[in-house]
């Protein structure tokens, strides 16, 4: 409790960081303070959230020779990594901001894991449709979430607050790609699951075209307006 007091009475956030309601949650507070009383690098953690989007990745991978009831489970596992990998981009800025512990490079540690985490988890849901135009679905989604953050960071360039509007923003996308390999998972039995993943990567596909263009509309008018 005394950790968890004594973080919360921390430096506030800057406006540049995304708004998450789970950074008020308790649990994360509880677990933010345990790290920064021992002294966790937070460009560690951004790192490991990095791991663990290989893990899930190399996760859909495998998948794609596996029996039916490896595959159920290699989709679990994905989808694991997945929200393990949200929770460590969670925790790197609680500790870093809140807990004190940021560095010089630490933007850099923060971002640059972000935008190779993301292929690295959608595109090898691609393969694993098992589907024939299954990778080039899986490398459009993952080039479309990338350029998502691009035109975020375009718009931080030419001096306005960095957008973190949607639909399809990074909370957004993984926790379709989590609902997706859940989905999968409980698929695998009836033959769905390469139809399921799909239908998954579609929608963070056309999302995140859609959350390019507004973020794209609204940079546009802004400096227009000037």
């Amino acid at each position: 409790m005394r950790v968890m007091i004594g973080f919360l009475h921390m430096a506030a956030p800057p406006t540049t960081r995304r708004p998450l309601v789970t950074r008020d949650a308790s649990w994360a507070q509880r677990l933010a303070g345990v790290l920064t009383q021992r002294r966790v690098p937070p460009n560690g953690i951004s790192l490991a959230s990095l791991g663990f989007a290989l893990a899930g990745g190399a996760a859909f991978l495998a998948a794609t020779g596996a029996s039916a009831g490896w595959r159920s489970a290699l989709f679990a596992i994905a989808a694991a990594c997945i929200q393990l990998r949200l929770l460590c981009n969670l925790l790197d800025g609680m500790v870093a901001v809140e807990g004190g512990l940021g560095s010089p490079a630490g933007e850099v540690y923060n971002d640059l894991p972000d935008r190779i985490a993301d292929p690295l988890l959608i595109v090898p849901a691609g393969y694993a449709t098992g589907l024939a135009l299954g990778p080039e679905l899986g490398w459009t989604a993952g080039l479309l979430a990338v350029l998502t953050a691009y035109v975020r960071q375009l718009g931080a360039a030419t001096g306005l607050p960095q957008s973190f509007a949607g639909p399809m923003a990074k909370p957004q996308r993984m926790a379709v790609m989590t609902a997706t390999a859940v989905g999968a998972a409980f698929a695998v039995p009836f033959g769905w699951d390469g139809v399921v993943l799909a239908c998954g990567l579609v929608l963070v596909g056309l999302g995140a075209l859609l959350t390019s263009v507004r973020r794209t509309r609204t940079i546009l008018r802004s400096l227009e307006s000037r």
